[in-house]
Formats: structure tokens, sequence, C-alpha cells
């Protein structure tokens, strides 16, 4: 393995931090390492908001279900999908744009997930931890005020930053032979072999890594997971920020 494939081979969530502040040009070096990401069409339909003012992280700590990292990390990276730019680069060519399309959400949720993963390996590369906060979107209509978003901007999720106080063990992954698939999608019997096979592994995982106190499966999990809606607000939300699905 070349050292690129070796880091992110070893990523591991990052949830306790080091008090030491993250220098401005590491943030901006993170970001415009983001910004090289691919993008579709060179929209680069994203923005991203560097929070480290402690009274907005503590409202965002609460809203996200009073995640102490949140508060507590040097740094809160805030990921929107972002049209906004695209609008008035519109505007400045006389261009009504077309926005309500399915398409023009997809482009714009695909592009932040792209660039945040590029910030998050360019940040442990120099040393820091992160963890993705998917808690902000508990009440999106709480943060949009908090952080001033506008129409056509909405935030995706958030990433903490700092200096790791903590050495996590690394989270097993699902087999290769779950996800790769060759020339075809292959039946859901191999897929349920290779489920069954994560189950045993979780299940050691989620026992060790917890003195015996938390017993499941990732299968158990999922179920938990998705036998009921979260969020059943956000297609609301979205079209409140100009995010409409006319087609």
């Amino acid at each position: 393995m070349n050292k690129v494939i070796e880091l992110l081979q070893s990523h591991r969530s990052v949830r306790k931090y080091k008090p030491d502040k993250v220098a401005d040009e590491l943030v901006e070096s993170i970001v415009r390492s983001a910004q090289m990401a691919s993008t579709s069409s060179n929209v680069q339909a994203y923005s991203v908001i560097a929070v480290t003012n402690p009274e907005t992280k503590r409202a965002i700590s609460a809203i996200a279900g009073n995640q102490q990292h949140v508060e507590s990390c040097p740094v809160l990276l805030i990921w929107c999908a972002d049209l906004r730019r695209s609008r008035l680069a519109c505007e400045q060519h006389n261009v009504q744009m077309v926005s309500g399309t399915m398409e023009n959400f997809v482009v714009a949720a695909v592009d932040v997930a792209l660039a945040a993963q590029n910030a998050a390996i360019a940040a442990e590369s120099l040393g820091l931890g992160i963890v993705y906060i998917g808690g902000i979107r508990n009440d999106l209509r709480a943060i949009t005020p908090l952080l001033h978003i506008p129409e056509l901007v909405f935030p995706v999720f958030g990433m903490c930053l700092g200096y790791p106080d903590q050495e996590p063990s690394l989270r097993p992954r699902l087999p290769l032979r779950a996800v790769l698939h060759r020339e075809t999608y292959e039946d859901d019997e191999k897929k349920s072999e290779s489920v069954e096979e994560y189950d045993r592994t979780t299940r050691e995982y989620y026992i060790e890594r917890t003195n015996g106190k938390h017993d499941t499966t990732w299968s158990r999990e999922m179920a938990d997971k998705f036998k009921r809606p979260v969020r059943a607000y956000l297609r609301d939300y979205l079209e409140e920020q100009g995010f409409r699905f006319d087609t």
C-alpha cells in the first residue's frame, strides 16, 4: 500500500479533541483541498461555514442531539448544498434559473459530499481528526436562521475538526464481496451470506468496544433504523429553501 491508501484505510471517527486551536491557514488549506474534488459540470454546488463561536456550537450541539463533541471541537464545519451562486451566475446573463428539478438537487447533494470527503482526507493527512454530524438535520429550520442560510442553500451535515485526544479502534466494514459486484448486480443470496458474516464481526466489535454492554449486530441496527420514517419534515423544508421537485 502507498501512504494515501494507508491513510484512507485507517480512517476512524474522532469525538474527543484537544483544546488546541486549529489555525485558520489549516482550515483554508483543507477547504482548498475540498474545492479540488470532482464536481458535476464544474457547478461546484456547495458552500462550507466554519463555526468557532462557542455559543453557536452549543446551539448546534443541542439541535444535533446534545452531541458533546459538536460543542467541544475547535472548529465545526457546516457543509451546505448550494445552488445560489448558480442562480446569481444566470442572472448576470439575464437567464431565469430552472432550479426545481430532482437532477439539480442530486447534483448539489453529491457535490457537497464529494467536497467534504476531500476535506476529511486532507484534515487527517495533517494529523487532525474529524467526525461527520448528520444530526444537524434534526431541525434544519432552527439551523437556517442561526447560520443565516439563504434560499437555494441547505445544510447537509456538519464535520467536527480538531486534534484527536483519543485513539478509537477501527470500525469494521462490510466484506468487500458485499459491495463489489462484477459486470452485473449480484443476487441477494450472496449478499445475505455477506451480511451474516458481517453480523458476526460487528457483534464481536460492539461487545469488545463496550465491555459487553452493547450486544447487537449490523443487520439489527439497520432494522431498527429503517423501520420508521426519520426527519420526515425534510421534503417540506427543502421546498421552502427553493429545492422544489417539479420535474
